[in-house]
């Protein structure tokens, strides 16, 4: 069984910094695009930011220049370092990837529980 389990949120004053982990552990052959997505409350889920297996990134406009993401492929882990937070960043944190279990012929998408981060003014 594939999971994925973040670790990293919490409570930051605006203008800190917070790192998100996202560990996928199980019976895996491979990751593929692995990301972050954030829900705030009352909004819907939105990217914050992915990064594919070659390590290309896109990320949201709001958080372009703020946010870093990367990953260590052998450890199945993607990272989101968050610099200059606001207010507006506080949310629910879910990692997101495609994996690729073994003895699998295609890759499945998993959800990890989520994180929260709140960011005070």
């Amino acid at each position: 069984q594939v999971q994925l389990v973040e670790s990293g949120g919490g409570l930051v004053q605006a203008g800190g910094s917070l790192r998100l982990s996202c560990a996928a552990s199980g019976a895996i052959s491979r990751t593929d695009v692995m990301g972050w997505y954030r829900q705030a409350p009352g909004k819907q889920r939105e990217l914050v930011a992915r990064i594919t297996r070659g390590g290309n990134t896109n990320y949201a406009d709001s958080v372009k220049g703020r946010f870093t993401i990367s990953r260590d492929n052998a450890k199945n882990t993607v990272y989101l370092q968050m610099n200059s937070l606001k207010p507006e960043d506080t949310a629910v944190y879910f990692c997101n990837a495609a994996v690729w279990p073994v003895s699998a012929y295609a890759s499945y998408d998993y959800w990890g529980q989520g994180t929260q981060v709140t960011v005070s003014s």
